[in-house]
């Protein structure tokens, strides 16, 4: 039976990876279409991580907040060591002012963050603020730099806009139905995979414990995944200062925006709370991590991408004898 589950895991990551892309990729192109004001836009795309939020909230409707909470704060681990370190393995990673702006604002948010988590209880209340949180920091970011922040799929709305503009300048009729369908498809296939995932973790095991690490390390790098491909991919292709700020505004969204989506949806408690300060004490630093060592040169390079890439299986072994 945990074959079949283990199976089913494996389905689940691959419905979220695919429709979080086909997700991100149309949603752009769509709401420019249907005329969307440009600050919606940068909510809605703004380091945007849809399938850790489709994650925590599935969780949260099927009662497992541990798996909730360890989605969120596994997944932020991942992004900053793993996604950051195969990126900068590759090819050196830029981290402009702009870009360390991003992550000097973040690190507040985390901490803030932080204390919602350390007692293990998130109320409707709480995940109200941490979601108006997000909105003020895409907000002061869009006031600081008078354009909006280059966050997430951002960088995708001047392309699409631009598009949009030709279509219209030929008399091309618009795509609004086709962009659509693939958004629906895409946001059917994360509420399906995120399901199964969930599913399949809760029947694996009932103990709190056992979900908690579960979710900080399996479920967490599977929803990560997608952002280490594209850290890898963009790597390849000689990285843009946008794909870094997305990785790094990732780290603000899901403790803000996924958490408290999942915290409306069901308030989050677990009943062994110190089972997640060692994670959000490790979650912190490694954001701490990538920015101390990106200040030193501008940009991660291959001694960074050893550095962060070693840090995670030594979280992994650390949660496994906690």
């Amino acid at each position: 039976m945990i074959l079949i589950w283990g199976l089913l895991i494996i389905v689940g990551v691959v419905l979220i990876v695919w429709g979080a892309e086909a997700f991100a990729e149309h949603l752009g192109a769509a709401a420019v279409r249907l005329q969307i004001s440009s600050f919606a836009l940068a909510l809605l795309l703004a380091g945007a991580e849809p399938e850790e939020l489709a994650t925590a909230v599935a969780a949260s409707l099927r009662d497992a907040p541990a798996i909730a909470f360890g989605d969120v704060v596994g997944a932020n681990i991942a992004i900053c060591l793993v996604a950051l370190g195969v990126g900068a393995w590759i090819a050196p990673l830029p981290f402009s002012k702009r870009v360390m702006r991003y992550a000097l604002f973040g690190l507040p948010i985390g901490v803030t963050a932080t204390g919602f988590i350390w007692d293990g209880e998130i109320s409707r209340f709480e995940g109200l603020f941490l979601i108006g949180l997000y909105v003020l920091y895409v907000a002061v970011i869009w006031w600081v730099e008078r354009r909006p922040p280059a966050l997430g799929e951002t960088g995708e709305l001047e392309e699409a806009s631009e598009e949009f503009a030709i279509e219209q300048a030929k008399g091309i009729q618009h795509r609004v139905g086709k962009e659509l369908l693939f958004v629906l498809a895409g946001f059917a296939a994360m509420i399906a995979g995120s399901i199964l995932l969930v599913e399949a973790v809760r029947q694996i095991s009932q103990v709190e414990e056992t979900q908690t690490k579960l979710a900080l390390s399996l479920v967490g790098f599977a929803t990560a995944f997608e952002l280490v491909i594209l850290a890898w991919s963009t790597a390849r292709r000689g990285v843009t200062e946008a794909v870094v700020a997305g990785v790094v505004g990732s780290f603000a969204y899901n403790v803000t925006m996924t958490l408290g989506a999942a915290a409306i949806a069901r308030p989050l408690k677990i009943v062994d709370a110190s089972l997640l300060h060692f994670p959000l004490i490790v979650m912190l630093g490694s954001l701490a991590l990538v920015i101390v060592l990106a200040s030193f040169k501008g940009y991660l390079h291959k001694t960074a991408s050893i550095i962060l890439l070693s840090a995670y299986p030594l979280f992994l072994i650390a949660l496994l004898v906690m």
